[in-house]
This record gives C-alpha cells, structure tokens and sequence, in this order.
C-alpha cells in the first residue's frame, strides 16, 4: 500500500505538469489565432484598397489613353497577387494553430476525464477474440485511449497493431526504441497530428489506389503525343497570320481539328476526373503530414529510420499529383477548358502527366499511403508514453515462457480507484484464481491481458516492473450467445474453448485467460469438464490464469505441484458490512460472500 501512496504521488506530480503543459499551449495557439485574424483583416482591408485602386487606374488609362497609367495599374496587380498570396499564407497559419489547439484541448479534456474526441474503434469490434474480453474497441477501450489517427490508413494501422501485436523480441525492441524516441519530440509529434486533421471523414485513399493500379490509355498512344506538341504549335502560328491578315478561317480549321482530338478521349478524361474528384485537398494533407515527418529525429531506432526512407521522395512526388491534380479540376472552368483545349489541346497533356506520373510511381504511392497509417499509428503510440511517463517500459525474459510483474494495475481504470497486484506467472504454468463475485478476479485477468498486449505493442506498461516473454493472448471472459447464429450461450463458450485449444497446438507460446467456464452444466460435469480442460492446457506452450468459483479445482494443486498454483481474491465482513482489497493472495478463498449479501438483503 505504501508503494501504490508513492506512486499515486509521483502520479499527481506529472499529471500536474501534464495540465501545465496543456493549458499554456492552448493560450500559445489562441493568442496566435487571434493575431492570425487581425492579420488577416488588415490584409484584407489593403486587398480592397488595392483593388480599388486598380480599377481606377484601369479607368484613367481608357478615358485618357495615356499609356504611363499602365504603370501603377500593373505594380498594384502585382500588389494585389502579393495580398493574395499573404493572405493564403496566414489562413494557412491560422488553419494550422487552431487544429494546435484543437489537439491539445483534446489531450487536456482526456487529463481530466472527457472522452477522447478520435475514433473509438467500434467497428473493428469482435467479439470471437480477446478484443471483446479486454475492451480492446469501443466507448471507454484502450483504441479509445490511445488513437489520435484521422487518416482511414493511420486508423487502421492502429486496430491492426492491436489486434496482431508483435511476437517476436526484436520487433518489441525496436516498437520501444521508436516510441520513447518520438514522445521526446512532442512539437513534430503534434505538427502531424495539426495537418492530419485536414483529412475529412470522406476522404478514402482506396479510390486513389485503385486510380493508380488502373492502366494508362494516352501516355504510350504515339500518335497523340505527337498531336499535342504539333498542333499547338499550328494553332499559334495561325492564330499570329490569323490576327495579322484579319481572316480567321484558317485558324478554325485547325482549331476544329483541335477539337476532333481533344473529343476522342473526352469521356476518357472525364472518368479520370470524376476518379480524382476531391482528391487534392486529401493529397495536399498526406503530403503535409510526411513533409512533418521528415523532420523528426529518427537517430537511435531502427523503425524510424527505416520508415523515413521509405518516405523521402513521397512528400515531393504527392505534391506534384496534388497539382496536376489540381491542373485537371481546372477544365471545369468552361473559360479554361474552350481557350486551352482549342489552342493548346490541354486535356490531353493534363492526362499525359497523370500518366506519366502513375507510371514513375505506381508501385510507391501504396507504400506512401500505408507509411502514413504507420506514421499515425506511431504518433498516436508515442503520446500516450508522452502522457503516462509514470509507467514503465517491460523487459524481455529470455527464452523462458513467463510473465513478472509488480504493482500491476489496469490502464482503462482511474489511478484513484486503481489497486495494484503483483504476478509470477512461468514457474507455475497455471494460476488457479478463487473468490466471490466483486472481488476482483476478472478484472485481474484483464489487467494482465490488456498489459501483455500493451508490452506487445511497445507501449510502456501500468506497472512498476513488468518482464516477459511475447506470447499470442487467447481468452474467454465475457461469452454472449448469437441469435442470429442460433448459438446459445453454452454452445458459444465451447467454441471459443475449441478455437483457444486449436490455436495453441501450434506449439507457440500463449497466455490463456480463463473466467467461470461451463457455466450452463450441472456441478459434476462442470467441475469434470473444467478439470479435464486444465489438464488440458498443461501439456501446451502456455500460460494460463484460471478464474473459478469451484473450489474443488484448487486440490490440483497438489496433484501437479510447480505447475498449478493456487491464489485467491478474499472479503471481509466488519460491522455488519462487505469489503473487498482487490489483492490477491496465494491460497484458496474461504468467505462465503452470496450468504451473507443474500441475508443482508432479506433474501434469506
């Protein structure tokens, strides 16, 4: 109890600085946004001055024809491109600082016990693994507690770790060193947090992939090609003999033939364009976020380092499709598309680039994309070491399959209302857990799984000590039966035994979390069969805690002494009232708690 005062104090301490930090960065962006929008109607104010003044000039030059009015009228068009130009910049700024302090007022309302404004995962829920048992997705799970991905790729990255964490020491090793090593970097970390929020829920990157995977038809067509480079070429010079004999049939003429070209790929280029719609505003973002990316400090992880040169020709190569992207979207302006189309045959060459383009980087841009899940996924990692630098990060164990841990608690818990336990788990391969409902055994099997998998993932674990040996997590904890599967409750519980027992005959280490099995059988067959089932488990790979109310299970512990163990969550009783510690204990409970709850109630 001391150790948990302690720790709970060194708990207040960085949360306080946490707050801290918070609450001056969200004044630091605020100050900006307003000096952003003061900018920004100053500039605004001069654009129309400006303006004004360009059509004054514009009106001097025509009512006098003096040619000297040209002058200012063109140094305040280029006035007024400056403006614009600034004026962009600052709304990029100020676009900038507010996802800033949208970030970090999200990060300060989770501090004091809002919900996390990211996704919650809910639909990669499941309830045929251990997500269900462990709150893996869902309102209030651990997705919930550590995604900060905007991106479909950055979410899924994440649900994916989740779901397959790594099994192999290497792999954990080097998740460690890129997470420690990226939540030092908190500025970078939130940069690409700031630019990721540009991605709108509707922006999918499945149809841009599919664009790139798509075979070009123009690029490779020889005869055009040579058509877009000539005929521009005739259509100028007759245009220059056109305005210069005043006759223009000539210049129709190749115009027409212009068009005959330009209309033979005309329903081509616009299934392209319809392909592309809206996909510049989400390639802009993708090549923010890996511009921010670039920047971080990747020295001492062979996952960051490895991932940055996956990704440093990707912000350049995303910008320039963004803008012939943006090249392309420019035909919708009727004005654009007659003049360059008659002239220049622009769609073609528009399309000609796209191909181009996917030719040089078909292969690469479904690295870029899935870089930037991994990316999100990283930083999302990142910040919550960032956040809870109270944990630790685990040990590796050798080759000996085992779990040691001290002062243990569950992350999705408040600290306040947490109690901390030790666990040996390896030289005992199965812990048998007894004790009466409330007491806290399933929420133990929980705290271990949920910590295990956080191990996995190389995220820094709710405990003071934590060593291990990656092991694959198989549960069954909390079974539902499935009327739309006809599986009643029972049948259900069979089958999640069945798939736990298939997947372990691998040989593979796993940690088995078992709660009350057998539950819709009489007392001999459930006692038989639950006896049978540990035996079972016991010429495997694995380790398993076993929560029971079976009391009788516990005399395995005698047949297969060093390989069962017993321990057990007590209550106690004291001035007519029911208390539990939530600390386990070895031995076999012994209070008999539904009596006296049943008495207390009038029920007896």
């Amino acid at each position: 109890m001391k150790e948990l005062k302690i720790k709970q104090k060194k708990y207040s301490e960085l949360m306080s600085e946490l707050h801290q930090l918070y609450k001056d960065l969200i004044d630091q962006y605020s100050f900006n946004i307003s000096r952003y929008k003061k900018q920004l109607f100053v500039v605004a104010t001069i654009r129309l001055m400006v303006f004004v003044s360009i059509l004054w000039f514009v009106y001097l030059l025509l009512q006098t024809g003096i040619f000297y009015w040209s002058i200012p009228a063109v140094l305040s068009l280029a006035g007024f491109l400056f403006l614009v130009k600034k004026s962009a910049q600052l709304t990029a700024q100020k676009q900038l600082n507010e996802s800033l302090l949208s970030i970090n007022q999200n990060e300060l309302d989770i501090l004091n016990g809002l919900p996390n404004q990211f996704s919650n995962g809910a639909s990669e829920e499941s309830g045929d693994h251990y997500y269900t048992d462990l709150d893996i997705f869902g309102v209030s799970s651990l997705y919930h507690l550590l995604n900060r991905a905007s991106t479909v790729s950055g979410k899924i990255a994440l649900a994916t770790l989740l779901k397959n964490s790594h099994t192999r020491q290497q792999q954990i090793i080097e998740a460690q060193q890129a997470i420690s090593i990226l939540a030092d970097q908190q500025s970078v970390r939130q940069h690409i947090g700031a630019e990721a929020l540009a991605i709108q829920e509707y922006y999918n990157a499945a149809p841009l992939l599919s664009w790139v995977s798509e075979p070009g038809k123009i690029y490779n067509n020889k005869y055009l090609q040579a058509a877009s480079y000539v005929l521009p070429v005739v259509n100028l010079i007759t245009l220059f003999i056109s305005v210069y004999i005043d006759q223009y049939y000539l210049l129709s003429l190749t115009v027409f033939i212009s068009w005959l070209h330009v209309g033979y790929i005309g329903k081509y280029v616009t299934a392209q364009s319809i392909k592309l719609e809206k996909k510049q505003e989400m390639l802009e973002a993708y090549a923010a976020i890996l511009r921010e990316w670039n920047k971080v400090k990747v020295e001492g992880s062979t996952q960051l380092s490895k991932l940055q040169q996956q990704t440093l020709e990707a912000n350049s190569a995303i910008i320039n499709l963004s803008q012939l992207v943006n090249l392309l979207n420019q035909r919708l302006n009727v004005v654009v598309n007659f003049l360059l189309n008659s002239l220049l045959l622009y769609d073609i060459h528009c399309i000609t680039s796209l191909e181009k383009w996917k030719i040089n980087n078909h292969s690469q841009l479904p690295v870029w994309i899935d870089c930037v899940g991994q990316v999100e996924c990283l930083v999302s990692l990142s910040t919550y070491a960032f956040n809870h630098r109270e944990n630790a990060y685990p040990e590796l164990s050798g080759e000996k399959v085992s779990i040691e841990a001290t002062n243990l608690y569950h992350p999705l818990i408040p600290i306040e209302e947490n109690v901390s336990n030790d666990l040996s788990l390896g030289n005992n391969k199965i812990l048998l857990i007894t004790g009466s409902n409330m007491s806290g055994k399933t929420t133990y099997l929980r705290t271990v799984g949920i910590n295990t998998l956080m191990a996995q993932c190389g995220l820094p674990v709710c405990a003071a000590t934590f060593q291990f040996h990656p092991v694959h997590i198989y549960s069954s904890i909390r079974i539902t039966d499935s009327l739309q599967e006809h599986t009643s409750y029972f049948m259900a519980e069979l089958k999640r035994l069945q798939q736990i027992i298939q997947s372990i005959q691998n040989g593979e280490p796993g940690l088995i979390l078992i709660d009350e099995i057998l539950r819709g059988t009489n007392s001999d067959d459930k006692y038989h069969g639950s006896e049978e089932f540990v035996k079972k488990l016991m010429q495997h790979n694995s380790l398993t805690l076993f929560a029971t109310h079976d009391l009788k299970l516990s005399e395995l512990q005698n047949q297969y002494p060093g390989v069962i163990a017993n321990y057990c969550f007590e209550s106690t009783i004291s001035n007519g009232e029911l208390f539990f510690d939530y600390k386990i204990l070895p031995g076999v409970a012994k209070n008999k708690n539904a009596s006296f709850l049943m008495k207390k109630m009038g029920i007896i």
